[in-house]
């Protein structure tokens, strides 16, 4: 199979999606985490398909859902998951608020690990919940901190939200780090979330491990899931909370039943047909991921040297440390006003992310190329 491809320049910008409308028509966009790429063949066919035949009701997601996860999973991962332990929800957002609803969030710590995904601060809020956070390390690779992460747990908090990979960082946790956080949390009973939505965006060469295939997770832990990122879903809503264990779906059973009625159809169908057709458009993709990562890397080293970066393990998100231009978000702001790009801001993921931006590298190289050198006039 051919590597994807990725809209022209003209063509993303035709787009009418929150990445191309959110900022003046003279802002090149590249904060959200939407792809400028063309849909996976499968996923086209069965949308056109469903359009065509006026198929446009509601979702069915049960059984087919959790049949096909299941599929990819133990593809692409070794991981067995039953598709009866599998919930339909909107999406990973939702899955995770409904979650910490069930864990009796409401008036009690959530602990998570910043910088990180900035709605994990919103859906602790959106329960009553109390957000701590507990810094990952940085020692020139990033780590849980363990010691931090157990005084934590020993205020026996409702839940901790893990980010696996994590974003916006890139880092993959690897499976010894997973079971001493599941070591930990079955020692002080606190449940872990884990948001695997970037999961199979892993780079070529790197190896995810999904929370609940660590020995011990299952009783502890859910998993938050998607075809959404990878495939470039977003707006047609369908994601997964999977329990491991009777004591977690015995959770998840008390889920309110109208969520399962709430992920689209549309999203539902793309879904599966990810999920059950699509490997090797995925894999091109990651591979011409990499290849966006290889051309970063050398237009940071020309055009932008006080710029600094560790290529990460996995997503389209590049975490670009500019402390040298100014803390807290005034990168963001003159990338912003003087080169009329759009980044994350740093801050926006937590104290740790000042003097940084997070950017999209999820677009063509033509879009890429335009992206550094605007941000690199910004500078001079």
């Amino acid at each position: 199979m051919t590597t994807p491809v990725f809209d022209s320049p003209d063509a993303a910008r035709r787009r009418r999606s929150a990445k191309w409308r959110t900022h003046p028509a003279d802002v090149l966009p590249m904060f959200v985490a939407e792809m400028d790429v063309a849909l996976a063949p499968p996923v086209q066919r069965v949308l056109a398909d469903a359009v065509a035949g006026s198929d446009t009701g509601y979702a069915m997601a049960v059984p087919a859902l959790g049949e096909a996860l299941a599929g990819f999973a133990e593809r692409r991962w070794g991981w067995t998951i039953d598709p009866g332990r599998v919930a339909p929800v909107p999406d990973v957002g939702v899955g995770m608020v409904e979650v910490l609803r069930l864990l009796g969030a409401a008036g009690r710590p959530v602990v998570f690990s910043p910088p990180v995904y900035s709605p994990f601060w919103n859906w602790v809020a959106e329960v009553g919940g109390q957000a701590v956070e507990v810094p990952l390390t940085d020692d020139g690779s990033w780590r849980l901190d363990l010691p931090a992460l157990e005084l934590a747990f020993a205020q026996r908090p409702a839940a901790y939200l893990l980010c696996n990979p994590h974003n916006p960082v890139g880092w993959v946790p690897g499976p010894a780090e997973l079971a001493a956080l599941v070591e930990l949390a079955t020692r002080y009973g606190v449940p872990l979330v884990s948001d695997e939505i970037h999961a199979p965006l892993t780079l070529p060469g790197e190896t995810v491990t999904p929370l609940l295939t660590v020995p011990g997770a299952a009783d502890v832990a859910l998993a938050v899931v998607s075809a959404s990122k990878a495939f470039n879903l977003a707006g047609l809503k369908c994601a997964a909370v999977v329990s491991g264990s009777a004591p977690m779906q015995a959770v998840l059973e008390r889920m309110p039943p109208d969520v399962r009625w709430r992920p689209g159809h549309l999203g539902v169908l793309a879904s599966i047909a990810a999920f059950t057709d699509a490997d090797a458009w995925l894999d091109a993709l990651r591979g011409a991921l990499a290849d966006r990562f290889d051309v970063l890397g050398h237009l940071l080293a020309e055009q932008l040297p006080q710029v600094r970066w560790r290529r990460p393990q996995a997503t389209f998100l590049a975490w670009l440390d500019c402390r040298e231009v100014g803390e807290g978000d005034a990168p963001f702001q003159q990338f912003l006003d003087r080169g009329r790009v759009a980044v994350e801001p740093g801050l926006k993921f937590g104290a740790p992310g000042s003097g940084f931006v997070r950017l999209n590298v999820g677009t063509s190289p033509e879009l890429l190329t335009e992206g550094v050198a605007r941000m690199a006039t910004a500078l001079r």
